[in-house]
């Protein structure tokens, strides 16, 4: 039986970076469903989109109302249908290699597999205000949340479509919403295995959506651990 994956990318003005990514996903991962969620980007990456996506083989949904990550990705999740489900950031087309690794990891009593920058062999080459909150950050979802994992905030996965089965994704917030259903998925006994990555330095810092400046960057650093005691009132209720 052929395993399909479903990958989804969230785009908001990835006209510099789309159609890397998606040439690299179709070179690399095989029987491959890509779903594209764009908040209506006002560079060309929608454009970009539609030239290459020759027969359909992308399936687009353009959002006119709604600019959130968190909600683009449920709505991206409620259009696949592989076997296993995955997302990287747009702007990573270089990681697109290691999910055929990925894949094959799932088929070893694995169900969430997921790239880590806090395990032998990571590291992050962001500039050192990101990397080092990032570092501590995750140092203190670990002891809050008792859990192993090393890396809540990167985002960077595939699982098996049957997590969804016990685990939902609450979509509100910024990667934040990943944090909250990467703690549910361990602690509803799913095996989450953590495979080494090392991010990348941003290319354009003063572009960047998620610190284009101190005080965005403080604001969502307060969402985030505002998010990890919602996390825990929810479990206790």
């Amino acid at each position: 039986m052929t395993v399909k994956n479903s990958i989804i990318l969230c785009t908001y003005n990835e006209a510099y970076h789309i159609e890397k990514t998606l040439l690299e996903l179709e070179k690399h991962i095989s029987n491959l469903e890509i779903v594209i969620v764009d908040d209506s980007s006002t560079d060309d990456t929608v454009e970009i989109i539609n030239k290459i996506n020759i027969n359909n083989k992308y399936k687009v949904i353009v959002r006119k109302k709604s600019r959130n990550l968190a909600s683009a990705f449920v709505r991206g999740l409620t259009e696949t249908t592989g076997d296993n489900i995955g997302w990287v950031d747009t702007n990573m087309s270089e990681l697109a290699s290691r999910f055929p690794e990925m894949i094959s990891e799932l088929k070893f009593n694995n169900d969430l597999i997921l790239m880590s920058r806090y395990i032998e062999g990571g590291g992050d080459d962001r500039t050192f205000i990101r990397a080092f909150c990032s570092k501590y950050f995750n140092i203190l979802c670990r002891i809050i949340f008792r859990a192993k994992i090393k890396d809540f905030t990167s985002s960077i996965f595939i699982m098996k479509r049957k997590i969804l089965d016990e685990v939902t994704f609450l979509g509100y917030g910024h990667g934040d919403f990943f944090l909250e259903f990467l703690y549910n998925v361990y602690q509803k006994g799913f095996f989450i295995k953590e495979i080494p990555y090392v991010q990348k330095r941003d290319e354009d810092s003063i572009n960047s959506k998620s610190s284009p400046n101190l005080i965005k960057f403080s604001y969502l650093g307060f969402l985030y651990i505002l998010r990890i005691f919602v996390t825990l009132l929810r479990r206790k209720n």
